[in-house]
């Protein structure tokens, strides 16, 4: 679907400026907020996060193309329906960047991650960009997080039923952070794809007390947990393995921090955004390979 939807922004591209119809700028216009929409929210990641960059280039190239080989300026006597329907897909491009929570309050975090380049499956600052965790116990800022391969592919197949396929499964995870472990569970089976089972404690985990906000991280390996209930753990000490227990379809990192406040549940706690080495990450970005000196 989404190669389709930049196929049709480019068709409506080279429509717009190759026919001198009176709706022709309402045209461009359309296609134009289509194609940054696909860009910033299409599912590239399935067959290859390179795929973005390659249809960004092409639609930029086929642009200068048509422009250059027309002379005359586009007509712009009738915008119309295109209109509506092109500010849409804009709006949906502007939230991605500000979300519709307001300036979230933010932590500061270790990446958790040393293998190689990873994405953000889901993520973001609230609606539209994290609409799965928008609802799940007020994790709004919550990210799922999986390794890229040297093709920029999730796995070796596209939804694979083995574990092994996925780059980031067995993937060491490191704490974030200094704290005390609060909880941790590691004796949930691992779901084989897509199946989302839970297990009978949900799902694999580890919880930091960092002393002012809680870091939760799920959907670890079974008997992949390395640390107990209690242990004091310090910035870069393994805590345990990436796995797919829990509520997950696919092996992968769940990681969301909560305000530490009195007479709250951790997960009912002011939600943060999470700046991972002083950077925060949106939906379907590629966080850069981290180097251990």
């Amino acid at each position: 679907m989404t190669i389709g939807i930049g196929a049709w922004s480019i068709y409506l591209l080279s429509r717009a400026i190759r026919k001198p119809s009176p709706d022709a700028l309402a045209t461009a216009f359309l296609s134009l907020s289509v194609a940054i929409f696909i860009y910033l929210y299409g599912t590239w990641v399935f067959l290859s996060f390179y795929c973005k960059y390659v249809f960004g280039i092409l639609y930029v190239l086929f642009a200068l193309f048509f422009l250059l080989r027309r002379r005359t300026p586009l007509p712009a006597r009738r915008w119309g329906w295109k209109l509506v329907l092109g500010l849409l897909p804009v709006s949906a491009a502007i939230l991605y960047f500000t979300g519709t929570t307001g300036k979230p309050q933010t932590v500061a975090l270790d990446f958790p991650l040393q293998k190689g380049r990873y994405f953000v499956l889901q993520g973001g600052k609230g609606l539209p960009t994290n609409v799965f965790h928008f609802s799940l116990r007020g994790a709004i800022y919550a990210m799922d997080i999986v390794r890229l391969d040297d093709w920029g592919r999730r796995g070796n197949r596209i939804f694979s039923r083995k574990l092994e396929d996925y780059a980031i499964y067995g993937d060491t995870v490191y704490s974030p952070c200094n704290g005390v472990v609060f909880r941790a569970y590691g004796e949930n089976p691992d779901n084989i794809p897509p199946n989302m089972q839970r297990g009978p404690k949900n799902t694999n985990m580890v919880l930091i007390d960092a002393g002012d906000y809680y870091v939760f991280m799920g959907h670890l390996r079974q008997n992949g947990v390395f640390v107990k209930e209690g242990d004091e753990v310090k910035t870069g000490i393994p805590l345990g393995m990436v796995g797919n227990s829990g509520f997950s379809t696919e092996p992968h990192l769940h990681i969301q921090v909560h305000k530490k406040e009195a007479g709250k549940a951790w997960y009912a706690s002011t939600p943060l955004y999470i700046l991972f080495n002083g950077k925060g990450y949106l939906l379907n970005e590629m966080i850069p390979e981290k180097h251990t000196d």
